[in-house]
């Protein structure tokens, strides 16, 4: 069966980093765009950034752009979202989602907290 785990997430300050995974199975996932979601406390989801299939093209939320990198290694099965200059208002569960006709599997969740 599908499913996306992801790890890295965190206690991190103000200006720090961090490097979010996501390791995927149970599909072929280079015929999949894949993404990046968050949810802050109290709201919405909230859309971060994709992918295409073999990496070539990304995009990002205006509010992270220069700041986050998505990225994924086809040969491991692996998306990874690198965070640099992080701010509070980045804190969030993290999701990577499948990109099917919708964003069809999420997985659980990894908490970011930027924090001082």
């Amino acid at each position: 069966q599908v499913q996306l785990v992801e790890s890295g997430g965190g206690l991190v300050q103000p200006g720090g980093s961090l490097r979010l995974s996501c390791a995927a199975s149970g599909f072929t996932f280079t015929n999949y765009y894949m993404n990046w979601v968050r949810q802050a406390p109290g709201k919405g989801l909230e859309w971060v950034s994709n992918i295409n299939n073999d990496g070539t093209n990304t995009d990002y939320q205006d509010s992270v752009k220069g700041r986050f990198t998505i990225s994924r290694d086809n040969t491991k099965n692996t998306l990874t979202l690198q965070m640099n200059s992080l701010k509070s208002e980045d804190t969030a569960v993290y999701y990577c989602a499948r990109n099917g006709l919708t964003m069809d599997y999420w997985g659980q969740g990894t908490q970011v907290t930027v924090s001082s």
